[in-house]
Parts: C-alpha cells; sequence; structure tokens
C-alpha cells in the first residue's frame, strides 16, 4: 500500500513547515487540508503519528527616510506534515487571508505593521488533515518536533503541543487551529553579521576548544558543558562601533552532539564522556536573520581515547579511497605493494561491495578501501593459462589447469597487446593471467 502524505491545498501546504524564523508577508487563507493516501501506521514509541511543522518568516517594517522609500512589513510561510518519513510543502498565498498575527502584550498586528527584533505570534485557524475514508473512526495524534508549535482541537481550547484526533466518517481531522509562535520579524536594512568571540581575548573565532574533566565514574553532565562553551565563547553582532549580544541554544547543540554520536543521556543530564566529541552551536540573529555555527571541541581528559583494533594490510593493486556511500574521496590513492592499516572485518557499503576502512592513529576515518584490492577475488579458470610478466613473456613455466581457482586482486590491467591480465600471487613480482582465461 502507498504510504505517503500529500498536500492538497497551497494554504494547507503553507501552514505546516519547519521552525519559526524571520521572513516575508504570511499569506493564510481559508481553511488548511492535508490529505494522507493510505492508512495510519503509528508508531506505539512515538509522541504523535502526524508530525506539522509550519515555517514562518517576517519582514519588519522600515520608515522613509532621506535614501530609501518607506518599506511595508510582510508575512509569508509554508506549512509541510510528515508521515511515514516523507514531507510535503506548498507556499502560502500572498495575502494575510484570516491568519491572526499577535505581540507578545496579545495585540494584533498587521503584516504592514511588524517591527524587527520583536517575537510574534502567527495563529491560522481550520486545518484538517484527510487521511482517506478507509482510516474513519480511527484516533490519532498530531504533534510538531517544533516546540513553538502547537495546536488546538475546538474553539476555546487551550493550545497544545499535541492533540488527539477522532477522524470522521471521510477519514478527516479538523483542527479549530495551529498557533506558531516566536516569529521574528527581519530588518532588511541591518546588514552586521553574527559572528563567535573569545571572552578573554575578544578576538574572532571561528572553532572552539573546551576541557572538562569526567567524575570518577566517567561521566559528565550537559550542563556542565553547557557552561564551559558559554563561559569561553559568546556571538554578537557589530554595528556602529559597538557589539550586541546574539543568543544561542547551546543545551540543544550539546543534546544533538551526543544524540549523534548515539549516547545516552539519563533524565538528569548524566552521561558516559567519550574522550572528545564536537558540538556545533548556531547564533541567530532575530533582527536580520543572519546566523554563524561554532564548532567546539570538547575533550575530556581523563577519560581515555578508545584505540579501534586494526592491522596492517599489504595492498596488491592501485587502491583509491572511497566514502561510506562508496563515493570516491579525492584523487589520492595507495600504490600497489605499499601496506596500509586497516580495520579486522570488511564492511558493504552502499554498493553491496566489501571495503576496509582506513585506521590512522587507532581512530577510524571513514574512508575506505575496495577490499579486492588487499584480498583478491577468488576466480574458476575455464582454460588453461600460462603466466605473463609482460605482453610478450611468460613468468615462469607454469601452466594453470582448467578448472583451478586463482586468486586475483583489483581490476585488469591492460598491455601493450591490447589484451587485458589480471594480477595473481600475494607477492610484488609480475605475475599475470589473461582475463579471457576466467570467461
Amino acid at each position: 500500500m502507498k504510504k505517503n502524505l500529500r498536500i492538497v491545498s497551497a494554504a494547507a501546504a503553507a501552514l505546516l513547515a519547519v521552525a519559526p524564523i524571520a521572513a516575508t508577508a504570511m499569506p493564510v487563507n481559508a481553511a488548511t487540508t492535508i490529505n494522507a493516501d493510505s492508512a495510519i501506521n503509528a508508531n506505539t514509541n512515538a509522541k504523535y503519528d502526524v508530525d506539522v511543522t509550519p515555517s514562518i518568516s517576517a519582514i519588519a517594517a522600515v520608515a522613509k527616510s532621506d535614501t530609501m522609500p518607506a518599506i511595508p512589513g510582510s508575512l509569508t510561510g509554508s506549512i509541510s506534515a510528515s508521515y511515514n518519513g516523507k514531507s510535503y510543502t506548498a507556499n502560502l498565498p500572498k495575502d494575510s487571508g484570516n491568519a491572526t498575527i499577535t505581540d507578545s502584550n496579545n495585540n494584533t498586528v498587521k503584516p504592514a505593521q511588524l517591527e524587527a527584533d520583536k517575537a510574534y505570534t502567527v495563529t491560522v485557524p481550520d486545518v484538517s488533515f484527510n487521511f482517506g475514508s478507509e482510516n474513519a473512526g480511527k484516533e490519532i495524534t498530531i504533534g510538531s518536533a517544533n516546540p513553538n508549535v502547537t495546536f488546538t482541537e475546538k474553539t476555546g481550547d487551550q493550545p497544545a503541543s499535541t492533540v488527539k484526533v477522532t477522524l470522521d466518517q471521510d477519514g478527516v481531522a479538523k483542527l479549530s487551529s495551529v498557533q506558531i509562535k516566536n516569529v521574528y520579524a527581519i530588518d532588511t536594512t541591518y546588514n552586521s553579521n553574527v559572528n563567535f568571540y573569545d571572552v578573554t581575548t575578544g578576538a574572532t573565532v571561528t572553532t572552539g576548544a573546551v576541557s572538562i574533566d569526567a567524575d570518577n565514574q566517567g561521566q559528565l553532565n550537559i550542563t556542565s558543558v553547557v557552561a564551559a562553551i558559554n563561559s569561553k565563547y559568546f556571538a554578537a553582532q557589530y554595528d556602529k562601533k559597538q557589539l550586541t549580544n546574539v543568543t544561542f541554544d547551546t543545551e540543544t547543540a550539546v543534546k544533538d552532539a551526543l544524540k549523534a554520536q548515539k549516547i545516552e543521556v539519563s533524565s538528569v543530564g548524566y552521561f558516559k564522556a567519550p574522550h572528545t566529541f564536537t558540538v556545533n552551536v548556531k547564533a541567530t540573529s532575530n533582527k536580520n536573520g543572519k546566523s554563524a555555527t561554532l564548532p567546539v571541541t570538547v575533550t575530556v581528559p581523563n577519560v581515555a581515547d578508545p584505540v579501534v583494533p586494526s592491522q596492517s594490510k599489504t595492498i596488491m593493486h592501485n587502491a583509491y579511497f572511497y566514502d561510506k556511500d562508496a563515493k570516491r574521496v579525492g584523487t589520492d590513492k595507495v600504490t600497489r605493494y605499499n601496506t596500509v592499516t586497516v580495520a579486522m572485518n570488511t564492511t558493504k557499503l552502499a554498493n553491496g561491495i566489501s571495503y576496509y576502512e582506513v585506521i590512522e592513529n587507532g581512530k577510524a576515518t571513514g574512508k575506505y578501501i575496495n577490499a579486492d584490492n588487499i584480498d583478491g577475488t577468488k576466480r574458476t579458470l575455464k582454460h588453461n593459462a600460462y603466466v605473463y610478466k609482460t605482453s610478450k613473456k611468460r613468468a615462469n613455466k607454469v601452466v594453470l589447469k582448467k578448472g583451478t581457482e586463482v586468486t586475483t586482486y583489483g581490476g585488469s590491467y591492460k598491455f601493450k597487446n591490447g589484451q587485458r591480465y589480471y594480477k595473481i600471487g600475494a607477492n610484488t613480482e609480475k605475475t599475470y593471467v589473461k582475463v579471457a582465461n576466467f570467461e
């Protein structure tokens, strides 16, 4: 059965996309409808079945000056909905329709009146999801990965991060509204970039590093990592000879870094510390939407750096390096008869071929060498074969009999006579057999 989620109206498409950030005129009109062409297959471990995440962009109004005309504020956005790992997005129309914008004092604001560096809430009413009549009467949970997004099922309900909805006889889930908080209008006339700075020296930095000791059980707490980073670096925009701080969420960055390394974190923030890990801290200006990311290497000196078991292997055929997706990395290669340190076992990559991962200084590099260039491939001769040194000279007087299993290394070589040969023998001698003898 086909399982996907399809947005059927531009308005609908518009208001369910990823996190609130800054942007242009908010066009939402009429009711929003999202269709799913399949039965609901809820994950019992998930907090919700359908992920709805709006992305809103707002531009602040600019007053008329001697150098430029007045610019009205505007708001635009898009809605995407995720279901079973697929995401579908459409743009909002270019009028404010029946979407409501409110400021921090709950005052209604028109798009043209939006001000820079102020947080707004955008509310879109009458959102519905069509999951098809085959799902009529089922109960589903609607939520969002974005904490700024909330929902109301019925008019008068308090906004909630998730709502349970029973589908009607047509398989439709109807919501009274979707709300997106912390939408900031950007000032298009403010061009200052965001930079990270060293707290002690005041110098601009593009990478960072902190060192923290783990406790006697080899554990760290997220709060200690956050404190170490925040005490050493800050983000700001420089304009008119002064710095204006830009806030950033270090805690979320640390959690994301640990999650990427599949490191479990307890309910109170403790985790088994690795020797090193990298936290990518991102600061985004609410004033003009510009951002910067600072990769911070966190080192835990009293936790040993694990060493990957490895072995030394001889390359029998010139070998290029590949990444985990089996795509070639650069133009460097290891030439034949040289040794290389690799993992103890091979790994099958995306193309189904076995590779050895290269190990350097006890660490996996993410670079791979085709195992055929090291271990070779066993092939059975279909004809009697001589062993050659060159296209004209035999390497020895040996005759390999039909049916003999021979190990060949890497791809074939084309000799001066135009014929192709495989290298045989795990040695540095010039010993080759014609490819045609295996065919």
